[in-house]
């Protein structure tokens, strides 16, 4: 008994159980109208002809009375062609006058109606199957007109036989119509298994394999994989965040430590000790703006803030960043424009706008003096692009895919506060927004684009 039960808990016997009965139920009920529909046509073409007969073996007796009456029904019994036609003509006191009958059906009334009975043929002698109807003439004779019913009877069996094989047929085919469903649905069900396994087992590089027929499995399997490639992207940058945290935060921590130390040193003049405490406030700046921006980034990373979107006018947002950003880039002597022309997109105000200042920020940072930084806002069909562009020494290539990394600097000693997070923040705030960043060297300089679809 735990068997079956166990079977049962099996959803691939549960899928073939269910098209079984679900092709068998259709096919018995297409069967049976069939069945019911033969049965009836034929029934009724047996009633056209026997009511026909009778109305016109009446209209002999009307025109020629019992003796002409008498002559139609021998006639039409001894034809060949009518030798499934069964006639009777009985007097009023029910002896029999002419037909190929023996004798009156017992317990049946003269216009009675339709009647399926079994009656004795008069040549052989043998019971048959009839369905007739029957009337009474006005002088009291009883007419009934038949049809041997033993045709009808054997093609019922035939029909039975034919629809009990086409409902094994059927059973048969649904099994394995079930069977091999369930096998092209479970194979590609095995192939997510297998690979979900394998990924708990600590392989975040495995995929689900697709087999290119580019039916709604392959779909489904993209987009799973296109899933895994974002939470494989995510974990590594979780490692990577969580080794350049352990990394890059030991040495201000370090010299926080030591600078605290200084401080609780009695013997220390109190201007090197006022010294060391502005340094040491320095540092704990340092240290609140990187957990800042960390907490920025896994926020945009998480989507949270999505429910705070709405119409952002970037080539306004550009104009008053480039307003606020001029005397700072003149500080410098570097030239900043500003060429800002797109419709409002969906998005996020504050954090679109922090974007912008850290490519700014960048480019400011790395601009020669007397050079220009440009800010540009263009849009394609699909498509919005903020761009910034400086006329700096550029990157190395084999740099500029790290560009967006945490902790990622071209700058090994990490002055002025830069601590490799403001570009990655601004790839998380592109993603946030279904875009991306990308940057490029322009000869002169470096070109960063942030590429945000319409729709975002």
């Amino acid at each position: 008994m735990a068997k079956p039960l166990v079977l049962m808990r099996n959803a691939r016997t549960r899928l073939v159980l269910l098209s079984m009965v679900l092709s068998t139920a259709m096919t018995v009920a297409v069967l049976a109208l069939v069945y019911v529909t033969a049965n009836r046509t034929i029934a009724g073409e047996t009633r056209s002809v026997v009511t026909a007969e009778l109305a016109g073996l009446a209209d002999e007796y009307q025109r020629l009375g019992v003796i002409g009456l008498l002559t139609a029904i021998e006639r039409r019994s001894q034809d060949a062609s009518e030798r499934d036609a069964l006639y009777l003509l009985t007097d009023r006191g029910g002896a029999v006058l002419a037909g190929n009958l023996v004798r009156w059906p017992p317990g049946v009334t003269a216009g009675s109606g339709w009647i399926e009975l079994d009656l004795i043929r008069t040549e052989s002698g043998e019971s048959v199957p009839v369905s007739a109807a029957s009337i009474r003439l006005p002088g009291g004779e009883g007419l009934l007109v038949g049809r041997d019913a033993s045709a009808r009877r054997q093609f019922d069996r035939v029909l039975l036989r034919s629809v009990g094989l086409a409902l094994l047929a059927a059973l048969a085919l649904s099994l394995l119509t079930g069977w091999l469903l369930t096998r092209l649905v479970f194979s590609r069900l095995k192939d997510i298994s297998r690979t979900a396994g394998e990924i708990v087992s600590g392989d975040l590089g495995r995929r689900i394999p697709l087999r290119g027929t580019g039916d709604e499995f392959d779909r489904m399997a993209a987009t799973l994989n296109e899933m895994l490639d974002r939470i494989e992207e995510l974990v590594g940058h979780l490692r990577t965040t969580s080794n350049s945290i352990a990394h890059d935060l030991r040495s201000p921590l370090s010299r926080l430590r030591q600078r605290v130390e200084t401080l609780t040193d009695p013997d220390r003049d109190p201007d090197e000790r006022g010294a060391d405490g502005a340094r040491a406030l320095a540092e704990v700046d340092h240290l609140l703006r990187v957990f800042s921006q960390l907490t920025e980034i896994s926020r945009a990373e998480a989507g949270l803030g999505r429910e705070e979107f709405e119409p952002v006018d970037l080539a306004a947002l550009a104009r008053n960043l480039g307003e606020f950003y001029e005397p700072l880039a003149a500080e410098t002597g570097v030239t900043l424009t500003v060429e800002a022309e797109a419709a409002p997109l969906p998005g996020h105000p504050a954090l679109l706008a922090q974007a912008l200042s850290n490519l700014l920020d960048n480019a400011l940072r790395y601009a020669p003096a007397d050079s220009r930084v440009s800010l540009t806002v263009s849009e394609t069909d699909t498509d919005i692009v903020l761009a910034v562009r400086d006329n700096g020494p550029g990157v190395p290539e084999e740099d500029l895919s790290r560009l967006a990394e945490p902790f990622v600097t071209l700058d090994p000693s990490r002055t002025g506060g830069n601590s490799g997070l403001g570009l990655a923040l601004v790839a998380a705030i592109a993603r946030m927004h279904g875009g991306c960043f990308e940057a490029e060297n322009r000869a002169p300089g470096l070109e960063a684009r942030l590429t945000l679809p319409r729709g975002a």
